[in-house]
């Protein structure tokens, strides 16, 4: 059996060094400050099989829905599980790889993460991919007249010229910035504003509200598609790349020492109503401080989701 390595670097630790030396892939405007991380991952502690830390990032829902959902089957299944509210997926894969945090539990190592794993994915392991359709996006209100992305070229004044962004160091600010900006000639034209993840869906929200023309980078899945009147634009360019799966990923040897853990967590994928449901749930139909009367909820209305599901405590 391999053995993880020592925890020598605390989650604070890592979080200067990463802040000092890698350009954050994403992140949040809520979860706090990054906390020391713990014996997370040692089957010595905790509960009768061990103790597994979940790092995630609560602004990005696909995290925040399934960490909720593996706390709930993971402790039903004998671990203690601590969660650990991080801001920046940079943050993630570095303390993966370090083993400060056992799980990353809704990564996108395909395509938007790919610059993380291949720094460090060989030292994070790959447990198995919960969804097969992910992709980034630009949206609308459904009443804007344009229906693809090369509609925006020449048409800046529609906008006031500003592409509504999320956090400067997301994987999808990049792809914008990067990739779409120059594909579809919106360089000069157009101001990518970033701030946060909280602060567009808020001026999408004003400017729907008051029957404005506004475009916003978002992605596939996440609530927001369905909770405003939005359309997605096409991509004929293909620029913001192809739809991706969604990952758990574990901190190098996961499923040696938590071969239980590992085996649940393999048998999870989600179908685009399950995920749906699974998310609108916990963020919106109970919201924060609710997440396991949610998961509770959601386990109820699907009891057989996926085929290693836990239903009653073990």
């Amino acid at each position: 059996m391999t053995l993880r390595r020592n925890r020598t670097m605390t989650l604070a630790g890592a979080a200067l060094a990463t802040s000092l030396t890698l350009a954050a892939c994403g992140g949040g405007d809520s979860g706090g400050d990054t906390e020391a991380g713990g014996d997370g991952g040692s089957s010595e502690a905790g509960g009768a099989e061990g103790t597994i830390t979940l790092g995630f990032i609560p602004s990005w829902t696909d995290g925040l829905s399934t960490a909720y959902l593996l706390e709930d089957q993971l402790t039903k299944q004998g671990y203690d599980v601590e969660m650990q509210e991080l801001t920046e997926a940079a943050l993630l894969y570095t303390g993966l790889a370090e083993g400060d945090v056992d799980m990353y539990p809704s990564a996108w190592p395909e395509v938007t993460h790919a610059q993380y794993m291949e720094e460090y994915g060989d030292r994070i392991e790959d447990l198995g991919a919960y969804y097969d359709n992910a992709k980034l996006t630009f949206a609308v209100p459904t009443y804007t007249d344009i229906d693809s992305i090369a509609d925006l070229t020449g048409n800046a004044d529609m906008f006031g010229g500003q592409i509504i962004g999320i956090e400067p160091g997301a994987g999808l600010t990049a792809a914008t910035q990067d990739s779409v900006m120059p594909t579809y000639d919106l360089e000069g034209d157009y101001e990518l504003v970033t701030s946060s993840t909280a602060a567009m869906l808020t001026e999408l929200g004003e400017a729907i509200d008051n029957q404005e023309d506004i475009v916003v980078t978002l992605w596939q899945p996440f609530w927001a598609n369905s909770a405003f009147d939005v359309k997605t634009l096409e991509d004929p360019e293909g620029a913001l790349g192809e739809a991706e799966a969604l990952h758990f990923l574990g901190t190098e040897g996961f499923s040696e020492e938590f071969p239980e853990a590992a085996e649940l967590i393999a048998g999870i994928q989600l179908d685009d109503e399950q995920y749906g449901a699974l998310e609108d749930m916990v963020v919106n139909e109970y919201g924060e401080g609710q997440e396991a009367e949610a998961i509770d909820a959601f386990l109820e209305e699907y009891p057989d989701a996926f085929e290693t599901e836990i239903t009653e405590e073990g």
